[in-house]
């Protein structure tokens, strides 16, 4: 192959035979559970209650009950979806998009800007 054919090369229209359905579930799944480590961060700002029943470990605070449900939400969250996507022809633009837009979602609701609002006047 000369150097002109490598240069001048087509674009590739092979598409792939695997479904996007199962990287779609792990995506959506990460989405959500952004958003949810957010509402919970809110929460606990705005409820000293919420804030003491999410400190599972004294040394981190309401941080180790946040991440952990999050976390745990993500997981069950994959394991529901994986199955449910796992043949379908997802256009992956549109997750990514909806990821992004809930990824946004949960780290705007943990700036402190933000979850501040919801505090308890001292």
């Amino acid at each position: 192959m000369s150097d002109t054919d490598m240069t001048q090369s087509e674009p590739s229209t092979q598409t792939s035979d695997k479904p996007f359905g199962p990287v779609a579930a792990a995506f959506l799944s990460a989405g959500i559970s952004a958003v949810l480590l957010g509402i919970l961060t809110t929460l606990s700002e705005a409820s000293g209650g919420i804030k003491t029943a999410l400190e599972w470990f004294k040394s981190v605070g309401s941080l180790s009950g946040k991440t952990i449900i999050s976390s745990a939400v993500f997981f069950v969250l994959w394991a529901i979806l994986h199955p449910v996507l796992k043949d379908k022809a997802l256009d992956p633009r549109k997750v990514f998009m909806w990821t992004g837009v809930l990824v946004a979602i949960g780290l705007v609701l943990t700036f402190p800007v933000f979850f501040q609002l919801f505090a308890p006047e001292e």
